[in-house]
């Protein structure tokens, strides 16, 4: 069983943080999964594989160090995040399963939500967005129709980063989860390298054309999230 709650909005990161932490650090083997949703204020976040040069600059910007997978991400208001707080031994999940579950919601969110073309990028965790003349979005090229479902991917280079994901494992137990973009002020992205790619282009769904709210987006992706881990269960035991 797996329920789902809200953080107060524009928790900070670090308490936040130290909370999932603390969560995972306690746990039992009975104790549910949860998953948490929430806005942050305005922070970076670097990856145990981050590196510093990838902050072009940080501004007044805080910057956090934190234990996740992947390089440097930023957090803001109009961003939902959805931490999810699961035991993958329980699920009989390997990590990499885990990795495209995530994924795989993420693109089922945004086709639901009117994004077509929503795919993966070979050797570039997250979830991307096909970009056509510098802003046309909502078409796509010949490699994909939209709405084709979850798990494609596309090697083309005009891509922009739409959903973030990095996680981190202690004692079989998940925690950290996925960033989707809803309706934010994109400035901050340029100090930095998204995920360590220079040049990276992020998006959110406004640009895609699609009007939402964080708190409406993020019951969609909850929702997909609790359907994608019950139905594994279900499957498995």
């Amino acid at each position: 069983m797996i329920s789902h709650k809200w953080l107060p909005r524009l928790a900070p990161y670090l308490g936040v943080w130290e909370a999932m932490r603390q969560f995972t650090e306690t746990r039992q083997a009975h104790t549910p999964d949860e998953i948490w949703l929430v806005e942050h204020p305005p922070v970076y976040t670097l990856g145990q594989a981050g590196k510093p040069g990838h902050i072009l600059n940080s501004g007044n910007i805080d910057v956090v160090k934190c234990d996740r997978g992947g390089q440097v991400t930023y957090h803001g208001p109009g961003q939902v995040v959805a931490y999810c707080l699961v035991d993958l031994r329980r699920l009989k999940l390997f990590v990499k399963e885990y990795v495209v579950l995530l994924e795989d919601v993420g693109i089922q969110v945004l086709t639901e939500l009117g994004v077509a073309g929503a795919c993966l990028k070979p050797g570039a965790p997250g979830v991307y967005v096909p970009v056509v003349n510098q802003g046309a979005m909502n078409t796509v090229g010949p490699e994909q129709a939209p709405g084709q479902g979850a798990g494609s991917m596309l090697g083309d280079h005009s891509l922009a980063k739409i959903a973030a994901l990095g996680i981190k494992i202690r004692n079989g137990c998940a925690y950290h989860g996925l960033a989707l973009n809803v309706d934010m002020d994109l400035t901050p992205f340029q100090g930095i390298n998204p995920c360590g790619y220079e040049g990276l282009q992020t998006v959110d769904l406004r640009y895609c054309g699609v009007q939402a709210d964080v708190g409406q987006v993020g019951e969609v992706l909850a929702l997909r999230l609790v359907e994608a881990f019950s139905g594994l269960g279900a499957q498995r035991f």
